[in-house]
């Protein structure tokens, strides 16, 4: 059941313009994500004039009523489906010009920026995230700058009407353990074991090593505290260009080579423990359609047995949907991380609102493993290039003399080129002049084209999971995907059409798991059929269509 509100509702006081009753009404709510509510129902019973774009709808949720705002209705077959995304983003209609804040903990940043908006915010806003950080905020929604504080304070956002939150901890833990094979079997599951690591070789600054070489997730000397029975045996080099020979100098102003040595061991291990403690254990994800007992909201703690691992691995709500109509919780998501970078760009689409701060000798790079490669590499080189002016060009070395040098960037008027043969060798990926960019791989997160030309496009792989193709209409609506799954066709009528290599053809409802009609081997199943001129049965029997002066009917002909 739904309220339905006029657009400049604000208090929800009484039941509004009209009490509605929904097909189906379901609400998702992400851990700082998406917060929204789909609705479907018929457009009888005057329906149609209540879900109006902007109109809002107050939906009864496991966390008190909510209200959402109705956005583009669309309408077929008499039926009208409509999405509502929670009052709180209403938040994208307040701008603030230019505000900055200096010095302030996540409570007062927000308070400070709820009030710099362009006209008076409906919203009130509160945090216990004592971080104290600066931001300045120019020409951004209120929306926009709330999830720059989330990045830069951290925290968790909470969305409770015109109310807004974000918090240091939420969810709770009620010992929630679930086991492979016995109360989820039916789950979708992504996991990566890339970065496991239980014993560590860190290498820091000038191949600097530990006294005791290596460093364990476990008691090394008790082979049952090793969470695994194969062993996660990593080398790694860690960053420590933040330690200088210049911080350590005795009264005299020499160095001090004893007390800068031994902080870069302390400083070594500290990163090393910590880097053990964050990827002693996969990160996972799970998604399960069905009701746990005691799950009700985001954040709350899930403990998975896995059948690779000795301990339980801890994990959180990160999503979730609830059934308005049934009163349930119908689907969850879990896991020890997301697999979106929502939280680490914001709208991606249309521009980088990321700020870097930048510092001789230090790059952070954030994004997915091929990034993080790449920053490695360019890291463990920093010391060792060498920029020389060679007349009309300028050369970027690894080793001088440049005759003597393989890895080389040139730059000249003509463009950028980049060759691993040296300077006599061959350029095999340039940026020229003109606009053309030519390169032997691409690795992208995002790239619009209006044309993309080649030979082959190839999607997925072991590396980073499986490809994806989606279409869109003109009216942005999801209309074919291509995905490990196969080919999915969505029709106007809400039913799908699959294919792939274990269901063959197949179309199904609009509940999407109801067959209609289906191809099995050389058999095509269907409910109906409707044949308009002829069909031949054993190519034996053909039954065609009569159409004369004086009759209609069907004939009978026997095929000899």
């Amino acid at each position: 059941m739904l309220n339905i509100y006029p657009s400049n509702e604000t208090t929800f006081a009484d039941n509004g313009l009209k009490i509605l009753k929904p097909l189906k009404a379901i609400v998702r709510k992400e851990d700082n994500g998406d917060y929204f509510l789909d609705i479907k129902d018929t457009i009888e019973n005057e329906n149609l004039k209540y879900y109006q774009a902007g109109n809002i709808v107050r939906a009864t949720t496991p966390w008190g009523y909510q209200a959402f705002r109705l956005t583009n209705p669309e309408i077929e077959n008499k039926k009208i489906n409509v999405r509502a995304f929670h009052i709180y983003y209403d938040s994208n209609n307040y701008i603030i010009r230019d505000s900055n804040v200096v010095d302030k903990n996540c409570n007062d940043a927000l308070d400070h920026l709820n009030s710099a908006t362009d006209i008076t915010s409906p919203f009130t806003t509160l945090s216990d995230v004592q971080v104290v950080r600066n931001y300045r905020c120019i020409r951004k929604t209120l929306n926009e700058a709330i999830y720059t504080i989330l990045e830069r304070w951290g925290g968790h956002l909470v969305r409770n009407n015109f109310h807004i939150e974000i918090r240091d901890i939420i969810g709770q833990d009620k010992g929630i353990v679930l086991s492979y094979g016995k109360n989820i079997k039916a789950i979708k599951s992504i996991e990566h074991w890339n970065d496991v690591v239980t014993k560590l070789m860190p290498v820091g600054k000038d191949g600097l090593l530990l006294p005791e070489l290596w460093l364990y997730s476990y008691n090394e000397n008790i082979r049952e505290t090793n969470p695994y029975d194969i062993p996660y045996t990593k080398v790694i080099t860690f960053d420590q260009n933040d330690l200088t020979q210049e911080d350590f100098m005795d009264e005299f102003g020499n160095p001090d080579t004893n007390g800068y040595h031994n902080a870069l061991e302390i400083d070594l291990r500290t990163k090393a423990l910590n880097h053990l403690n964050e990827n002693s254990v996969p990160k996972i994800n799970y998604s399960i359609s069905a009701y746990l007992e005691d799950i009700s909201d985001v954040g709350d703690i899930i403990y998975v047995k896995h059948p690779k691992c000795r301990i339980d691995i801890e994990t959180s709500v990160i999503a979730l949907e609830y059934d308005v109509i049934s009163n349930k919780i119908t689907k969850i998501e879990f896991g020890n991380f997301k697999n979106n970078l929502k939280n680490l760009i914001t709208n991606i689409e249309n521009k980088i609102t990321e700020e870097v701060d930048k510092s001789a000798g230090e790059t952070t790079a954030k994004l997915e493993k091929e990034l993080i490669e790449a920053t490695n590499k360019i890291n463990s080189v920093l010391g060792n290039s060498y920029v020389i002016y060679d007349g009309s060009q300028i050369l970027i070395l690894d080793k001088i003399p440049k005759e003597e040098a393989i890895n080389v960037m040139r730059i000249n008027s003509g463009g950028i080129g980049f060759s691993q043969t040296g300077i006599n060798g061959t350029f095999n990926s340039a940026w020229t002049i003109d606009g053309q960019l030519d390169m032997q791989m691409i690795q992208t997160l995002h790239l619009t084209a209006d044309l993309v030309k080649g030979g082959t496009l190839k999607l997925g792989s072991n590396l980073n999971e499986s490809g994806k193709i989606e279409l869109y209409n003109d009216s942005n609506t999801l209309i074919c995907e291509v995905n490990k799954e196969g080919i999915n066709i969505y029709c106007d009528d809400g039913t799908t059409i699959r294919m792939n290599a274990n269901i063959g053809f197949c179309g199904y409802d609009i509940d999407g798991t109801t067959p209609l009609y289906w191809v099995s081997k050389d058999e095509f199943h269907m409910e109906k059929s409707v044949i308009e001129h002829e069909i031949t049965l054993s190519n034996r029997l053909r039954f065609i269509k009569l159409d004369t002066d004086s009759n209609t009917g069907i004939g009978v002909v026997a095929l000899v």
